[in-house]
């Protein structure tokens, strides 16, 4: 496997297409590429075909409520924000309480 994006000093890798179920085929991509990349099992893959070439980049994925939620601590939570009560809107800027 190359790759266009590189820097001075890296190493050129090679990989072999392999079949994958009965119409596909697939590459390894070699795990110092992997954790560079933050790629895992699942990880989805945007194809481009450039000229005589094929890219792949990876996609930006959104992590989910679980994901976020899990990542609060009580040292990065905040106190809670009074924002005057219980107070509905009524016609278009009518408030009542």
């Amino acid at each position: 496997m190359e790759t266009n994006n590189k820097k001075k000093g890296d190493a050129e890798m090679t990989t072999k297409v392999q079949k994958w179920g009965g119409n596909s085929l697939a590459i390894r991509i070699p795990k110092q590429v992997a954790s560079e990349f933050d790629l895992d099992k699942g990880s989805d893959l945007e194809i481009e075909i450039l000229d005589n070439a094929i890219k792949l980049t990876p996609t930006k994925r959104k992590p989910t409520l679980e994901e976020m939620m899990s990542k609060i601590t009580p040292e990065n939570q905040h106190e809670p924000i009074d924002w005057g009560g219980n107070r509905r809107v009524k016609n278009y800027g009518e408030i009542y309480t």
